[in-house]
């Protein structure tokens, strides 16, 4: 997928293991088929897996999780199931996040450090057709809320958590690159309607950055755990709401935008950045990898039908 990207195999993550954690190194191992981009995943016996990145320059990102998921966790831990006024709306927190157990050091054979974390049950929700959608809706919705309580002090700056238009030249150039998959017209009137929105006025908050559905898991059609957190960090908490276009159907939007509480402006500012992701991963994966070519054609065509819900 990437220039210079890391040839990782069985081998080489045995050798790490017996290296640094030998009291996993004989456990069962095999590679997670995904559409990840960024990491490669192993499961390790029952209840662990590995996570090693496929490029050098996503060390920063492993070692943002290694910081920051064991700080994140002891905060959403049990943390009531909230309405975005504050009214307790359930039991608890549902979803989970991975629960990191061990730190790899970077090694004459890898040049990255990794991270062994705890594994976690469930499948990752069908692109727009999952059924049960609205108590999807109303569970991500919960932890995008009480993401956005957790503590902010010495918090790093999300990966999408600024504003939009930085990406302006990007967006149209990749547009133009996949004007035979796309209404390149119809996408570039609905970006530039997401320009036009008032920036984000209000203090930072905590922000996952990357909700696509690779990055979800779905048990017994309810949420339960959210995954991958090397793009979180502080900013516009409309960064999250890309998820409506890349997780649900049309039909639980309303559902999910009632749960965090956006106004129009927030809305139009999140439709911009799942349209962002999506025009910009198009056409770099499009021949390389076909999970994140599915996804990001199918936020674009969502965005196309004119769903403004």
């Amino acid at each position: 997928m990437h220039p210079g990207e890391i040839q990782i195999d069985d081998g080489l993550v045995r050798a790490l293991l017996a290296r640094q954690f030998p009291q996993w190194a004989a456990l069962p191992l095999a590679r997670v088929e995904s559409s990840g981009t960024v990491n490669a995943m192993f499961r390790l016996g029952d209840q662990l897996a590995v996570r090693l990145p496929l490029v050098e320059n996503g060390a920063a990102s492993i070692g943002r999780e290694a910081e920051w998921l064991p700080k994140l966790g002891r905060q959403l831990d049990g943390q009531p199931y909230r309405r975005p006024g504050g009214q307790v709306a359930g039991s608890s927190l549902r979803a989970r996040i991975p629960r990191v157990v061990g730190v790899g050091a970077a090694a004459a054979d890898y040049p990255c450090p990794w991270l062994v974390v705890e594994w976690l049950p469930g499948a990752a929700p069908a692109l727009g057709s999952e059924p049960g959608a609205d108590a999807l809706a109303r569970d991500l919705g919960a932890f995008v809320c009480a993401l956005r309580r957790v503590g902010t002090a010495d918090a790093p700056s999300g990966y999408r958590g600024g504003a939009l238009h930085p990406l302006d030249d990007a967006v149209h150039d990749c547009l133009g690159q996949v004007e035979d998959l796309v209404d390149v017209a119809a996408l570039a009137r609905l970006w530039d309607e997401s320009l036009s929105a008032a920036p984000w006025a209000g203090a930072p908050v905590w922000t996952h950055g990357d909700l696509l559905a690779a990055n979800l898991l779905v048990a017994d059609q309810r949420l339960s755990a959210v995954l991958d957190f090397g793009a979180a960090g502080i900013g516009d908490p409309a960064c999250d709401v890309m998820a409506a276009w890349g997780v649900l159907p049309a039909s639980a939007r309303d559902v999910f935008r009632r749960a965090i509480g956006a106004d129009d402006v927030m809305w139009l500012r999140g439709r911009g950045w799942a349209l962002s992701q999506a025009a910009i991963a198009l056409p770099y994966y499009r021949e390389t990898n076909p999970g994140m070519t599915a996804s990001s054609l199918h936020i674009l065509t969502e965005l196309m039908s004119g769903e403004h819900s």
